[in-house]
């Protein structure tokens, strides 16, 4: 309750700020044109130009309606158009049409919520607003009249006001690094407020030591999370030093730390691994994000924000190997603890669900599970537990409780290959059970081992795990969730899973210890409206004595036609099939 309140009073004092902003120096021009850095679609213009509006997952049609009278279908939707982010769609969109309904609706932000009304004061969203504003200042300036550009230029300076006085009010965090990046934008950009810039680099400055550890990481552990803060602090950093300014030292350091922990986790497709809420991050931009840094560092030692890489020949695994999120930070972690993913060159084979926040609480909460993950846990029971609903620090959600807290990584390393070992307490409390996870990936990349293995090892454990098994025999299970691109098919009698990649590449799995089964699974992917349908392979087996384990494989059966090129789908063909839209 007391969390609601002050999340309450927080919003109440960005009304207020917003609808009286003291008089401050009001920009008659541009002194700096910082360059657009962010990624379009030109796709998704094109269907904003026809009045289809998707946005946080949902997609509502309204053709020949302005943006601004679409009827929302959720808070996140709200949010995200007032974020303006549409607006590099419409501009790359390139056609003088294009442009003119890009200066309509910004003009008409301006008319309704320039004085600050409407939902799109809070600092956050009114320092990514700035920043695709000012981004895109020269092609809507150019199709605007003279009143239009003095008003565009009026409502910058009134947002610039805004974050000056109510950046620190932002959580923590994103939220907190995109309000100081915006303020940073406006005093480059726009005369008159050169003043705020001094105060802005230092501010932000503190917040990336803060928020960034000497890992490189952040406490979420959340890639794409650490995905957004690098774009950020790239982007304030590259525009100050483009108009001769110098970012704070801290600034800087935060950079070259994170740059080689997001190289470290990315899968050989170049995109993020999806773990504790994140997704696989915006086509493009991570290479893009990296290329403006320039920061060229070689690969992190050890594990890299507690995700362990492997990676021989084609094939790349990145696992779980650290703790969970916890307190504020875990509102949106998973039970992922030794969960792993996998691909072969450019396609991904071994995945985890992903995020299921945009299609719903259900779809949410589902996504948190061991079950969701490539993980090994017991069958209904996940490593961590979810809270119910409430305040996680300043953040709604459903925090993380029953963590495990003693979470153990080895490597070794010789000519054969590379073995990791991992282990995990979480489900000492409930059953008095130690997970164990052994993988072996060979040094040519063609063969994987692994082994999941549950014990009690100390009297009171096995005191523990007896009082659950008067109830009933404990099961485990070991998932491994298919992409959606892969065929996956039951063979040899049902005691192996063929995995076909498009590239005609085949992996086959087997296993000893346990029962094999194929079964349903989907991934959730945040570019689309509904989960994609896909399989999952589980390797079930029951607990005898005080332990049990299971040992699997994932081998290399065919290298595919050498004529294929391993490449991304390309928009069209993802549109074009039907049945991985389900």
């Amino acid at each position: 309750m007391g969390a609601r309140i002050a999340q309450g009073w927080r919003r109440a004092g960005d009304r207020l700020r917003a609808r009286r902003l003291p008089t401050g120096p009001r920009p008659s021009a541009f002194v700096a044109w910082p360059e657009p850095r962010t990624i379009g679609s030109y796709t998704s213009g094109l269907q904003l130009l026809a009045g289809n509006f998707q946005f946080a997952g949902r997609l509502v049609e309204a053709p020949r309606t302005p943006i601004w009278e679409v009827e929302s279908p959720s808070p996140e939707f709200t949010a995200e158009m007032n974020g303006f982010a549409w607006l590099d769609d419409l501009i790359i969109a390139g056609d003088a049409k294009a442009r003119r309904q890009a200066r309509v609706w910004v003009n008409d932000w301006i008319r309704r919520y320039g004085k600050g009304q409407g939902p799109g004061w809070t600092p956050e969203l009114t320092g990514r607003r700035v920043l695709h504003w000012i981004a895109h200042a020269v092609p809507l300036m150019r199709v605007m009249d003279e009143g239009q550009s003095d008003a565009f230029l009026w409502a910058l300076g009134r947002q610039a006001g805004f974050l000056k006085h109510r950046w620190s009010s932002a959580p923590p965090g994103p939220a907190r690094i995109a309000a100081l990046t915006g303020l940073v934008y406006c005093a480059l950009a726009l005369e008159g407020r050169g003043g705020d810039l001094g105060p802005a680099l230092r501010a932000l400055g503190r917040e990336a030591a803060r928020e960034v550890g000497p890992d490189g990481g952040i406490a979420t552990r959340n890639p794409e999370e650490l995905l957004t803060v690098f774009t950020l602090l790239t982007w304030a950093s590259r525009t100050a030093q483009e108009t001769g300014h110098q970012p704070d030292r801290r600034h800087l350091e935060a950079l070259a730390r994170i740059a080689p922990t997001l190289r470290a986790l990315r899968l050989g497709d170049g995109a993020l691994t999806r773990f504790h809420g994140g997704g696989r991050g915006i086509e493009g931009q991570l290479d893009q994000t990296l290329a403006d840094a320039g920061i060229r560092s070689g690969r992190r030692d050890g594990l890299a924000m507690g995700y362990a890489q492997i990676a021989h020949g084609r094939t790349k695994i990145v696992v779980d190997a650290a703790a969970p999120p916890r307190g504020r930070a875990s509102a949106n972690g998973h039970a992922s603890t030794l969960g792993f993913e996998m691909s072969s060159g450019r396609r991904p084979i071994i995945v985890n669900c992903g995020p299921g926040y945009r299609f719903g609480p259900d779809w949410r909460r589902a996504s948190r599970a061991t079950a969701s993950h490539s993980a090994p846990g017991l069958e209904r029971v996940s490593s961590s537990g979810i809270a119910p609903e409430g305040f996680v620090g300043n953040t709604f959600g459903e925090r993380l409780i029953r963590t495990p807290a003693d979470v153990s990584y080895q490597r070794a390393n010789d000519l054969t290959g590379t073995w990791i070992r991992c282990t995990h307490d979480g489900y000492v409390d409930t059953h008095g059970l130690i997970c164990e996870r052994r993988l072996f990936l060979s040094s040519d990349g063609r063969s994987i081992l692994g082994e999941d293995r549950f014990t009690a090892e100390t009297p009171r454990q096995k005191a523990r795990l007896d009082s659950r098994r008067s109830d009933k025999a404990v099961r485990f299970q070991c998932h491994f969730h298919v992409h959606p691109d892969v065929t996956a098919a039951l063979d040899l009698g049902g005691q192996a899973v063929s995995l076909k990649l498009r590239s005609e590449e085949v992996w086959i799995l087997r296993q000893e210890g346990g029962t094999l089964s194929l079964d349903a699974s989907a991934y959730l992917d945040q570019t689309r409206l509904h989960p994609r349908a896909t399989k999952q392979a589980v390797v079930s087996a029951d607990l005898l004595g005080y332990g049990g384990a299971v040992t699997w494989s994932l081998r290399r059966a065919s290298d595919g036609s050498r004529a294929t090129r391993d490449l991304h789908l390309d928009p069209e063909e993802r549109r074009a099939d039907p049945e991985t839209d389900q």
